[in-house]
């Protein structure tokens, strides 16, 4: 034993499947996948295969429907991470996937309704409760980063010029 929490270090990967927004309701578009949560499998049917065509199914750590609310994606895909962060661990949330595919809403949500927040908010909201319970005579420093890759540039989203690309560096003494 290391003395590390079991799955401290592992990678998960975590799908959401986003429900039609209105303009592919009204033209025409079908749901095609099917989220299993109780098994993490999603099952993707090809909308212009042959009916008696399987569908293919996808094993992931964790699936959401689009049914899921933002809660329960933060409860169990990010509350953990937060959780080693505030006993000292490095953690990252990582979201990816194609333009319209759910990040910023996953992400981000909306702030105006505690129902509606993402991941980013309850992670805040989480941390500083924690930092607000503590009593003992100790000094806490905050440190995020939110970054964005998109066509091989990355920016800074919490930096004042969020459309400024960053530079990648890499050494050899240290990667």
């Amino acid at each position: 034993m290391t003395g590390k929490k079991k799955g401290s270090e592992c990678i998960k990967v975590v799908v959401r499947i986003r429900p039609l927004n209105s303009k592919e309701i009204q033209s025409g578009h079908e749901v095609t996948t099917v989220a299993h949560e109780d098994r993490g499998v999603i099952e993707v049917r090809n909308p212009s295969a042959d009916a008696s065509e399987p569908s293919k199914t996808f094993t992931f750590d964790a699936v959401f429907s689009d049914k899921a609310t933002q809660r329960s994606i933060y409860d169990v895909c990010a509350a953990p991470v937060v959780q080693s962060v505030l006993e000292g661990y490095n953690g990252t949330v990582f979201a990816y996937g194609q333009t319209g595919a759910g990040k910023t809403h996953t992400m981000e949500g909306c702030a105006d309704s505690p129902e509606l927040r993402g991941i980013i908010p309850n992670a805040i909201q989480h941390i500083f409760d924690h930092v607000s319970l503590e009593t003992a005579n100790e000094k806490y420093l905050v440190r995020a980063s939110y970054f964005e890759i998109y066509n091989e540039e990355i920016r800074d989203l919490l930096s004042e010029d969020s459309k400024a690309s960053l530079e990648l560096r890499e050494t050899t003494d240290s990667g």
